[in-house]
């Protein structure tokens, strides 16, 4: 095996006839299966005045490749196993149940949402009528928030898990082998929903099982074990190992926990609105192109960061979720907020660029919520939500203000076209957010506007409110058994517990938990 890299333009790399066949004939070697040429990472280099793409590649052996090729996975059935409950089917949950299949474990999934085709009647529901379901939305259903959103699969949490691993699950799925070598792979909002389904069909084929419109609304515990699960239609579910993985806004399950005296803990997350701008303009300020970006090119994304001076003390300002050629979509969870989230197609090829711009908080900007103990961080972030409900009108459409007026703290006369569906109110976006979060957002975007000419602009605008960057609560676990500290057969997990980001981050913490499940039930 050798390791090699190429330069390639972008019609050869972004090409899927001729990308393949390209890297033989750079490497002048016969493409007749004598020899085999895997690409392994394939990044855009726009750095010069013309855009190339590097592309690494491993030289193996028909053997070496056939080796490569066996699934990660060895799914065996498990009708008749002990049961592993798992709440909440996104992607922590989902890849719970895959991993308890493997170990020998029949994995109950119960998901308060609905299936992912489902959901989706729910979803123009809220884009068109502006009525928010509480147990289905862009968060709630099966997949969780991932499934409508960018499905973007980059993560640093490398140390977790194996990423690769969680990748050649996906691919098994349906994804496309792309997302196994491309630097920042996502699989796409279109692509996502028969990707779910997917991974629910081989669950129920072994012996799992998936319950939709199932609501846990209480747990039953003898001494420091959950002994069962009640559901909202008053059914008990017994249980001998609990996986918690319900998601970043399951505000009842905290309350719950907190309620029954089983310890959570508030922590940091980041809050603010998201960007739009034109895709064109984006690209040529990434790609030093005129006039577009050209047929191969994809979508140009960025990633920006500003330590913004707040009271004489830094505090971060970033881009959050990025979702070049996408769409902004309401992310609210109950009736009376209004949340923004960005999402994007597979091909990305909407007119549109959003980023969450968000700025750090911390517990103690919580002071006014102190009363809620450890839920704090989450009443703070709610009464921001349903003060952007109030002065958006009352509905869905979301407060928004250009940007350029948004630094000059001037009403904007006129919004711009958006992919925003239930529509934009134009508002002083400082009235929606507090002091520090208004000021640390107008010095990051100048910032930023110096670091990308043309970004700082009137013909972009915020919209607000990006809330849900990740949990406002910990629940926490010990490190080892990955049991709650209080509570020995329920096991955190996910974003919503706060061991994850993202979906990539969330599937390795759902199967870290199944082992450890399976280690409690099964002790070597």
């Amino acid at each position: 095996m050798r390791t090699v890299e190429l330069t390639l333009w972008p019609e050869e790399a972004f090409d899927d006839n001729r990308f393949l066949p390209i890297l033989y004939e750079k490497l002048s070697l016969p493409n007749d299966g004598s020899v085999v040429v895997v690409p392994t990472r394939r990044s855009i280099d726009a750095r010069g005045k013309k855009v190339m793409v590097r592309v690494q590649c491993e030289v193996v052996t028909p053997d070496q490749h056939a080796q490569r090729s066996i699934p990660p996975t060895r799914y065996q059935d498990v009708r008749d196993r002990p049961e592993v409950i798992i709440v909440g089917a996104g992607p922590a949950g989902l890849f719970a149940g895959l991993k308890a299949i493997e170990l020998g474990f029949k994995p109950v999934i119960l998901e308060r949402g609905l299936d992912v085709q489902t959901r989706r009647r729910d979803l123009a529901a809220i884009n068109k009528q502006e009525v928010v379901n509480p147990d289905s939305n862009y968060c709630f259903g099966e997949g969780g928030a991932g499934t409508y959103s960018d499905g973007k699969l980059y993560t640093r949490s490398k140390k977790r898990g194996d990423v690769n691993r969680i990748l050649h699950i996906l691919v098994a799925h349906g994804a496309r082998p792309q997302i196994l070598y491309d630097a920042h792979p996502h699989i796409g909002t279109n692509q996502l929903p028969k990707l779910v389904a997917a991974i629910r069909e081989t669950i129920k084929a072994y012996g799992g099982e998936i319950h939709f419109n199932t609501k846990v609304t209480d747990l039953r515990l003898e001494g420091d074990r959950v002994t069962a699960l009640v559901l909202r239609d008053g059914s008990v579910i017994s249980a001998r190992a609990v996986i918690l993985a319900t998601g970043h806004s399951a505000r009842d399950i905290f309350e719950l926990l907190h309620t029954k005296g089983i310890r959570i803990e508030e922590k940091p997350f980041a809050l603010g609105v998201r960007v739009e701008h034109s895709q064109t303009l984006i690209d040529r300020i990434q790609y030093h192109c005129q006039p577009d970006r050209g047929p191969y090119l994809p979508a140009s994304s960025y990633s920006l960061v500003h330590q913004a001076s707040i009271d004489g003390k830094e505090r971060g300002v970033f881009s959050f979720c990025m979702c070049p050629g996408g769409f902004i979509v309401p992310a609210a969870t109950s009736p009376g907020e209004v949340v923004v989230n960005g999402m994007s197609p597979s091909r990305r090829d909407s007119r549109f660029a959003n980023s969450g711009i968000v700025v750090a908080v911390n517990p103690s900007d919580f002071k006014l919520y102190l009363k809620h103990g450890p839920l704090s961080g989450m009443y703070f972030q709610s009464s921001i939500e349903r003060r952007a409900c109030v002065l958006g009108g009352n509905s869905q459409h979301a407060p928004a203000q250009r940007l350029m007026d948004f630094l000059e703290s001037k009403v904007s006369a006129s919004l711009l076209e958006t992919s925003y569906q239930p529509g934009l109110t134009s508002v002083d976006m400082g009235e929606v957010l507090p002091p520090f979060i208004t000021d640390a957002l107008k010095q990051g975007f100048r910032a930023f506007g110096r670091k990308m000419k043309g970004y700082l602009s009137n013909d972009a605008q915020i919209i607000g409110v990006e809330s849900r960057t990740s949990s406002p609560v910990k629940i926490p676990r010990d490190s080892v058994t990955l049991q709650h500290v209080q509570v020995g057969n329920l096991f955190p997990c996910g974003e919503g517990a706060g061991y994850a980001g993202g979906i990539v981050s969330a599937a390795m913490d759902g199967e870290r938990c199944a082992e450890a499940a399976a280690r409690m039930l099964q002790p070597v």
